[in-house]
C-alpha cells in the first residue's frame, strides 16, 4: 500500500490528526508526511485546520474531505441509485420497502448463524465487527466502562442510503433485532447527517 494510501487509511479510521502522529505510526519522518499531505491536499482529499496549543505555535490537524470517498470501496454507487429509482419506479415506495425489509432479514439469518456459539455480548460485536469489515463497512469495537461501541468508519452503501433513509433505519433494526436479549443499541453518530463514521451504542441489558 502507497505511504498516501496508508494515510488515507489512518484519517478514515482515526480521525483528524496531526503530521506527527502519522509519522510516528507509519515510521517516517514529519517532513517526509508533511509532504504527503501537501500532495493529498492539492488533490482535494484532505483538509487541515490550525488550532490554539497550550504553549506555542497553532497545532496543525489534518482531516478527510467528501472527495476522499473516491479512495474507497462504493459498490458501484450509480448503478445503486439507478436501481433504487428503478424499483420504485416499478413496484412504488411498498414494492422498496418489500426490498430492504428482505435484505435485512437475510442478514439476520446469516448473522445470527455466525454469533451462534459467541457466549458474551463482546464475543457477539466482534464478530459481527468482522462480518461488517468483509462488508466494507470498516467496523471496529470499543469499550468505555459498561458500554460499547460499534463504530463504522466507512459506508459501502452510503449511495443507497443517502437515497432512501429507510436502509439506514433497516441497519439499526437489523442490530437491534440481532442482540435484543443482551442488549439496547442506538445509533450516536450517523455518516449521512455529516458524521464521519456511523456511531452505534451499545448498552448491555441490566439483568
Amino acid at each position: 500500500m502507497k505511504t498516501s494510501d496508508k494515510i488515507l487509511q489512518m484519517l478514515k479510521t482515526q480521525g483528524e490528526l496531526t503530521a506527527k502522529v502519522i509519522a510516528s505510526e507509519l515510521g517516517l519522518t514529519t517532513m517526509g508526511v508533511r509532504q504527503h499531505l501537501q500532495s493529498l491536499e492539492e488533490s482535494r482529499d484532505v483538509v487541515f485546520e490550525d488550532r490554539k496549543a497550550t504553549r506555542g505555535r497553532p497545532t496543525r490537524y489534518w482531516a478527510l474531505t467528501p472527495e476522499s470517498n473516491s479512495h474507497f470501496s462504493d459498490r458501484h454507487e450509480e448503478l445503486t441509485v439507478q436501481l433504487i429509482d428503478s424499483v420504485k419506479t416499478v413496484f412504488g415506495d411498498g414494492g422498496l420497502e418489500q426490498l430492504i425489509a428482505h435484505r435485512e432479514q437475510a442478514s439476520l439469518v446469516l448473522y445470527r448463524e455466525a454469533l451462534k456459539d459467541a457466549d458474551t455480548l463482546s464475543a457477539k460485536l466482534q464478530i459481527l465487527a468482522q462480518l461488517r469489515i468483509e462488508e466494507g463497512y470498516m467496523a471496529s469495537v470499543e469499550q468505555q466502562g459498561d458500554v460499547y461501541w460499534l463504530l463504522e468508519n466507512h459506508c459501502p452503501i452510503c449511495a443507497a442510503a443517502s437515497k432512501c433513509l429507510n436502509f439506514c433505519r433497516s441497519e439499526l433494526q437489523l442490530f437491534q433485532s440481532l442482540l435484543a436479549e443482551h442488549a439496547v443499541i442506538s445509533r450516536e453518530e450517523h455518516i449521512i447527517e455529516g458524521a464521519r463514521r456511523c456511531a452505534y451504542k451499545v448498552a448491555p441489558v441490566q439483568e
